[in-house]
């Protein structure tokens, strides 16, 4: 679907009229009298995504008409508003709507409006070759109505346009998209300016990063370590601030295999990569005045011949030796490897990592909040303010040297799991033996958030596109010159 921004009203098939709520004031078109009555009638009073639809003889043609409800009026409210019309007027037989708000919004508040909208009509179509002709979506343009939204829209598109790379990546299959293709499907940010690094596994090798290719070993699909960089400081920071995600394609749990029903959820254990590489894409898209460095570790965790065994030792890029006593729990070996490679190779003052670690995240948060760990009050209270003012929340977790004991080895530096209690906090206090001193860290398991088993506010059932939005926004808060 295709967002316009235009000062006018275009001849369109479908009129969109935004109200707040309250009363409903008169509307600008044909029999504006009888539609107030109408909704009124039908208890529509502008709730925020609320609708009432009906249709008007207008220039001699019928034009649908949809009164939408944006609540208060807050940027949130907006982008709801704009979902609800998306969710809609998607497949209704509506081809081309043109939005207008009752009572004029600054143009900033027009621009959630179309975000909103956007965001809640992405969908992924790609394998449906059977799809009944009223599922098919018709609406293909949508006008937003409004003299000065364009600059802020210019931003917000960017950052959609990040959104639906990562629903994209976490969507696919694993047949389709693996630590090669998911490399490839990351070319096309070097036309944004991104300069792309990408480490194959000889590369790998002689870094010496043991706990990566571990759990890439039982697997025909060669691991990569793809680096993406974005400097819109023209070499003025001295440092950038430096993103790590979890990118396993498809996680079978490896020897200590999972549970057949739910296995093919797994696809999108990548989800923290899929985040990242979205976040550059936003970023660069949208020509953001700092230093970024997005790193995604690549691998598919499978159970063949040579698969990683429990009870195997491996040693990481940083010389850590690990026990490993369960094959499932793979993500924070990767993570470790690429975290140190980041360090050695950025020297960042500031690296966060996002991951669907654990399972135990779930259990604590549903699907509500990614939890976040850090060695830093400051940083977290940032992205906590990040995930407030960019709907991707977060709640923090403890930690301490207390759960830290909990995963020393006695054969080994360390074993890759706790016991059964804690274990989103003894996999983040595993991660954080791989932080150099000084270096301020965040860890964010967003396991219950990059997929959703129903639609939300602003996305359809499956993949929500969750961090793009919040890396955008922390760096636009902190890291960006002014």
């Amino acid at each position: 679907m295709d967002i316009a921004i235009s000062p006018t009203r275009p001849d369109t098939d479908t009129l969109v009229f935004a109200v707040a709520k309250g009363s409903i004031p008169a509307l600008p078109v044909a029999a504006s009298a009888t539609l107030v009555a109408g909704a009124a009638a039908a208890r529509f009073t502008g709730e925020v995504a609320s609708s009432f639809e009906s249709f008007v003889e207008e220039g001699g043609r019928t034009v649908r008409i949809l009164l939408l409800g944006t609540g208060g009026g807050s940027d949130a409210d907006l982008e709801r508003a704009g979902g609800a019309l998306a969710a809609k007027l998607l497949n209704s037989g509506a081809i081309h709507a043109a939005v207008e708000i009752v009572g004029g919004a600054s143009g900033e508040g027009a621009a959630r409006l179309a975000f909103g909208a956007l965001m809640r009509s992405w969908r992924i179509d790609t394998y449906r070759t059977r799809l009944p002709e009223k599922a098919k979506p018709t609406l293909s343009r949508v006008t937003i109505v409004s003299a000065d939204a364009a600059p802020e829209w210019e931003k917000l598109a960017a950052v959609a346009a990040g959104v639906a790379f990562t629903r994209e990546l976490v969507s696919e299959p694993a047949n389709i998209l693996y630590p090669e293709s998911f490399v490839e499907r990351c070319q096309h940010l070097a036309d944004l300016g991104v300069k792309i690094t990408v480490l194959d596994r000889a590369d790998m090798e002689a870094l010496g990063m043991g706990a990566l290719l571990g759990v890439a070993q039982g697997s025909v699909r060669e691991a990569r370590l793809l680096a993406m960089e974005w400097d819109g400081t023209n070499g003025a920071a001295a440092k950038p601030v430096v993103f790590v995600g979890k990118g396993v394609t498809f996680d079978t749990g490896g020897i200590s295999i999972k549970p057949a029903a739910g296995m093919e959820d797994m696809k999108w254990d990548m989800g923290g990569a899929g985040a990242v590489a979205g976040a550059m894409k936003a970023l660069a898209g949208r020509k953001a005045k700092a230093r970024v460095v997005g790193i995604c570790g690549l691998v598919e965790n499978m159970p063949d011949a040579n698969a990683q065994r429990p009870g195997d030792i491996v040693t990481s890029m940083s010389g850590q030796t690990i026990e490993v006593l369960n094959t499932d729990a793979e993500g924070r070996l990767v993570l470790c490897d690429a975290l140190t490679w980041a360090q050695k190779i950025y020297a960042p003052e500031i690296i966060i990592d996002l991951a669907t670690l654990t399972g135990a995240m779930i259990v604590a948060l549903g699907d509500q909040y990614g939890g976040l760990f850090s060695n830093d009050d400051g940083l977290a209270d940032d992205l906590v303010a990040a995930g407030k003012a960019s709907g991707d929340q977060l709640w923090r977790f403890p930690m301490s040297d207390a759960y830290n004991k909990l995963i020393d080895s006695p054969i080994a530096d360390m074993k890759n799991i706790g016991g059964r209690y804690a274990g989103s906090i003894t996999a983040a206090q595993f991660l954080k033996r791989f932080i150099d001193d000084g270096v301020k860290w965040a860890h964010l398991d967003i396991a219950g958030m990059v997929w959703s088993d129903k639609p939300g506010a602003t996305w359809d059932k499956g993949a929500t596109g969750y961090g793009v939005r919040l890396i955008d926004a922390l760096v636009a808060d902190k890291f960006e010159s002014r």
